[in-house]
């Protein structure tokens, strides 16, 4: 009966009969160009805030480290006299008002890549990374402890992958409230640690994105 209707309804109104019947089951989808825009998350971030928030605070990072951290234990030396860098990254730490979902494994991922890009840094395999911290039972939070970095870096270098530096990644936010609109203002932080002088370089960058109940939420506050 309902089929009926929509089928009459269809008929009188013009519309064809595919459309009007049906069409909440469908859903589509199309390949992104390398320059079409990143599309904006309605309700929690999306790419369009983690790709920026990577790119700079890894590149903030990067070019600090150069000028600030030493030629340390385990460090080579490249062609120019340069130290290479064998860094430990421990993981992404979400201290955020959100859940990361699938982006927690993108954020890593991308982080790791780039910093593999950058000469000056040798990047001790994930896999090695994982199965150490399972072994030792060591939680990246406490690996700020140097008896906890000492575990790590035991069995790594069992495997023949010692490290100097541990890389932390953390995510953070802050979220202000307006009458059901909000504003949340995303963090991400890279700190990368000298485990045998305890200096610690610290980077981060910010995103401020706002939500809105309606199309003009943003008129109202902005």
């Amino acid at each position: 009966m309902l089929h009926r209707r929509r089928f009459i309804a269809a008929i009188l109104s013009g519309v064809p009969i595919s459309f009007a019947v049906g069409c909440r089951n469908r859903q589509h989808a199309h390949v992104l160009k390398d320059d079409d825009k990143d599309m904006v998350g309605s309700h929690t971030a999306g790419a369009e805030t983690w790709k920026p928030l990577i790119d700079e605070s890894v590149a903030r990072m990067l070019g600090r480290s150069c000028a600030t951290i030493q030629q340390a234990s385990h460090s080579t030396v490249d062609g120019n006299g340069m130290a290479v860098r064998r860094v430990c990254f421990v993981g992404v730490e979400n201290r955020s008002g959100e859940v990361l979902g699938d982006f927690q494994e993108q954020i890593y991922e991308q982080i790791d890549s780039r910093v593999s890009q950058d000469p000056h840094f040798y990047m001790i395999s994930r896999t090695y990374v994982e199965a150490a911290l399972d072994e030792c039972r060591c939680e990246p939070q406490s690996l700020i402890l140097p008896e906890q970095q000492r575990k790590l870096q035991a069995i790594l270098e069992k495997a023949e992958q010692p490290f100097d530096y541990l890389l932390f990644a953390r995510v953070t936010s802050g979220t202000t409230n307006s009458n059901g609109d909000y504003q949340r203002d995303y963090t991400l932080t890279m700190e990368l640690l000298d485990i045998h002088t305890g200096q610690s370089l610290k980077e981060f960058a910010e995103i401020r994105k706002g939500y809105h109940k309606s199309l003009f939420g943003k008129i109202k506050h902005y």
